[in-house]
C-alpha cells in the first residue's frame, strides 16, 4: 500500500475510506484558498455561511446536525462567526425559546468572496475528467447517497 502526507494510508478497494478521502481533499483546498486570501474562518464556518446564504436563518440545532457538531461546539463557532460581525442571533418567529442564525451584510460580502472557492476545488479534482465522466461520476454518487438514506 501506498502512503501519501495528506491522507495517510491509500486504500482504492475501500469505497468509505476512498469517499472519507476525497471529502478531507476538498475541505484540505478550500482551506489553502481561505488562507491564500487571507480569510480567518475555518471549514465549518464556512459551511455555515454558505448554508446561510444559500438558505436563510437556521435554528443553532439544524446547522450543528448538518455539520455533525455538538452543541457546544456550535455555540463556539456561531459565537466566533458573531463576534465578526457575520451572523447574527434572532428570536424564532414562531417559538419564543428558540434563536435562529441569520447572515449579517459583512456576512453576506464574506459569501460574495468565497463562494466560488468550491466551484473552483472541484473544477480541480475533476480535471482529468471530459465533461461526460464528471457528469456520471455526479450521477453514481447521488445515487449512493440516496440508495443510503433510503436504508431503514
Amino acid at each position: 500500500m501506498k502512503k501519501t502526507a495528506l491522507h495517510g494510508v491509500r486504500d482504492d478497494g475501500n469505497f468509505a475510506l476512498l469517499v472519507r478521502q476525497i471529502r478531507d481533499g476538498c475541505q484540505h483546498q478550500i482551506e489553502r484558498q481561505l488562507e491564500a486570501d487571507g480569510i480567518r474562518i475555518s471549514f465549518s464556518q464556512y459551511l455555515v455561511v454558505k448554508i446561510l446564504d444559500k438558505y436563510g436563518p437556521q435554528r443553532p440545532g439544524d446547522l450543528a446536525r448538518y455539520l455533525d457538531h455538538n452543541a457546544g461546539a456550535m455555540t463556539r463557532l456561531i459565537d466566533q462567526l458573531e463576534a465578526e460581525g457575520y451572523v447574527r442571533r434572532e428570536p424564532h418567529g414562531q417559538d419564543r425559546r428558540a434563536l435562529t442564525i441569520e447572515l449579517m451584510p459583512a456576512g453576506k460580502r464574506l459569501w460574495r468572496t468565497i463562494s466560488g472557492y468550491s466551484e473552483r476545488m472541484q473544477k480541480l479534482a475533476l480535471r482529468g475528467l471530459s465533461a461526460a465522466d464528471r457528469a456520471r461520476l455526479l450521477e453514481l454518487l447521488t445515487h449512493v447517497r440516496d440508495a443510503l438514506e433510503d436504508i431503514p
